[in-house]
């Protein structure tokens, strides 16, 4: 089956050459292993308080994975809208829908953090149950302090969007870079010299997200930049635009949304396992992230490569970057899980993992490096491409209905009913990476992703 047409690609005036594409894709690239490098180092630092930390973080960490996801959803869909306006030409009106942008992201962290924030200890047990009494103490603490750091968390990520729809994605790293150094400096000052624990934790990953947004935002109000955002107090909804918008971030949020959730029902589930197992999932969890990067560097530039391919009506264009930067995400998964492999033992080491938490780690890790490059670029690169032509809502469906049947269900069976422990977890979520794949690269094949609506405008 032919995926697309060369005949009607003119390759003199493609809207991305090679360049182009490595300096688009390279910095997201940097920016997503250092955040996962910054996570790693935070659980090594976090972990020197005690188990009950790491237990504690990570716990909160699976309800803050949830509300990121919620975020980057709705800066997918400003990359996609704005990509696809640039592609047109027309960048006044990728200004706009900015303004959109920054208000809706405003609006829906403010009333996220203020829930949290109200329902502090409560909302903690009606998810995680009974757990020990120290492991809650300090969750509470780090749950509310993060909290407060959402609405900065939104603002960058929106921001970030901005400069990668139109192509330059150097500047946000540039902060990101800055950011995650600020944040372990912090963790040294708050955790080692002044002993606050997971409050000092939280309180460097706060400071470091308010110095990000600060940032970014002062320099949209540029006019030199292809986006320019400022006046923010004269924004007024556009309920049209923000119609559109919320298309794509709707079901994208959806999606990453009921992602995270159903990883926050296994995650509850692993809770009553005791904190070595607690402790051994938070590792692999943040290993599996870091042999991911590469995949999802390459997805995150592929919306805004396609999103503008849309705009500029350049279907068999899209259809195009998709086989070729899935190509170059699959050799980097490969190459990312073999060298996961490689430093797992001397990370569970430097970490102080007792050693059984560790031999647990370092197994689930050796079937992840199996496993992972057979399916993770079907299962989740594709779909950045089909978001951006209009197929967000087929893509909510399927990564919906495949979370809960294969990679919840399938999990809580074999605990139930075999006693698997962490084992039923990841055999639950290799089940889920394998269906996706499969149903959406015959979706991608089959050619229906790309949506008509899409292709007359956004």
């Amino acid at each position: 089956m032919k995926l697309y047409d060369k005949e009607q690609i003119d390759r003199e005036n493609m809207l991305f050459d090679n360049g182009m594409l490595f300096w688009l894709l390279f910095p997201i690239i940097v920016e997503q292993f250092l955040n996962s490098l910054m996570g790693m180092v935070d659980t090594m630092m976090v972990s020197t308080v005690g188990s009950y930390a790491i237990s504690a973080v990570s716990l909160v960490d699976s309800i803050n994975n949830l509300v990121i996801q919620v975020f980057v959803a709705l800066a997918a869909g400003a990359v996609i809208v704005c990509s696809r306006y640039i592609g047109s030409g027309s960048k006044e009106e990728s200004s706009r829908a900015a303004g959109q942008v920054v208000l809706t992201v405003f609006v829906i962290s403010f009333v996220i953090t203020a829930f949290c924030i109200l329902g502090g200890e409560r909302l903690l047990r009606l998810i995680f149950g009974a757990v020990e009494d120290s492991v809650m103490e300090n969750a509470v603490v780090y749950f509310l302090i993060t909290a407060v750091s959402y609405p900065f968390m939104a603002l960058f990520s929106a921001g970030a969007a901005f400069y990668r729809a139109s192509g330059n994605s150097r500047f946000p790293t540039k902060i990101s870079v800055i950011s995650n150094v600020m944040n372990v400096a912090g963790n040294a000052l708050f955790i080692y010299g002044l002993r606050w624990g997971v409050a000092g934790a939280a309180l460097a990953t706060l400071l470091s997200r308010v110095f990000s947004t600060v940032v970014i935002y002062r320099q949209l109000r540029k006019p030199e930049q292809t986006i320019v955002v400022r006046n923010y107090l004269a924004i007024r909804p556009d309920m049209a635009l923000i119609g559109s918008i919320m298309a794509i971030g709707i079901p994208a949020g959806i999606e990453n949304g009921m992602f995270q959730f159903g990883k926050l029902a296994i995650s509850s589930t692993v809770s009553t396992m005791g904190t070595m197992a607690i402790s051994a999932q938070a590792m692999t969890d943040i290993l599996e992230n870091v042999n991911g990067i590469f995949s999802n560097g390459v997805g995150i530039g592929l919306m805004t490569v396609v999103g503008q391919c849309i705009g500029a009506h350049r279907k068999e264009e899209a259809k195009y970057y998709i086989v070729k930067l899935m190509g170059v995400a699959w050799i980097g998964v490969l190459a990312s899980c073999l060298l996961v492999l490689a430093i797992t033992k001397p990370v569970t080491w430097l970490s102080g993992m007792e050693p059984e938490a560790a031999a647990l780690c370092f197994k689930l890790v050796t079937a992840m490096t199996i496993v992972k490059p057979l399916f993770w670029v079907g299962a989740f690169g594709i779909p950045y491409g089909l978001r951006a032509a209009g197929d967000a809502k087929f893509s909510m469906t399927v990564s919906v209905i495949t979370m809960w049947s294969c990679r919840v269900a399938v999990c809580i069976f074999l605990v139930k009913m075999f006693h698997l422990g962490l084992a039923a977890v990841w055999i639950g979520m290799f089940t889920d990476w394998g269906v996706r794949a499969m149903i959406f690269t015959v979706r991608f094949a089959g050619g229906k992703w790309i949506h008509e609506d899409a292709l007359r405008g956004t």
